[in-house]
């Protein structure tokens, strides 16, 4: 029976490049989110969980209403951002840190999904249900079912010793 794991000569050079690419794209996007959000003493996540407005708004007003839960949350979201980002950029553990960054997106969604837009429509920020974030956690999805740290990253280094 063949296996069916992806193999790293299943994919061109070309493929594996745009793969790589995306993934520090993504990366760079993450961890510039979480540094700008560490390195500013007064950052909350509170105003957008209070301007929840979807399914679960219950939930994410609650948590904007709690300041224990809220500063719990804000710590896990910036420093989540942070190590999803490193990773994904030096390749290191790339399917939890892709992992990582997608849930930490499908949250940033549902909080504030793009369903009750008053914009205009055609502006980079204006959208209806499917919206950048939605896009990268599909992206990051994406990336988490191929093996692009074994190709330019540290994840190659820990193969290759793991191999020997």
């Amino acid at each position: 029976m063949k296996n069916e794991r992806l193999e790293l000569a299943d994919l061109k050079t070309i493929q594996w490049s745009g793969l790589v690419i995306l993934r520090m794209l993504i990366g760079w996007h993450l961890l510039y989110e979480g540094f700008i959000k560490t390195s500013d003493p007064n950052w909350t996540s509170a105003a957008y969980l209070e301007q929840s407005q979807w399914i679960f708004s219950g939930l994410f007003q609650a948590i904007a209403a709690s300041p224990g839960l809220l500063a719990f949350v804000d710590i896990v979201n910036q420093w989540a951002l942070l190590a999803a980002g490193f990773a994904l950029i030096a390749g290191l553990w790339t399917k939890a840190a892709s992992y990582t960054g997608m849930v930490l997106l499908i949250f940033y969604y549902l909080a504030q999904p793009p369903l009750f837009e008053t914009g205009m429509a055609g502006g980079v920020g204006n959208s209806l249900i499917v919206n950048m974030v939605l896009i990268e956690a599909a992206a990051l999805f994406i990336l988490s079912m191929f093996p692009t740290g074994r190709v330019v990253g540290l994840d190659r280094l820990i193969y290759l010793m793991k191999r020997k």
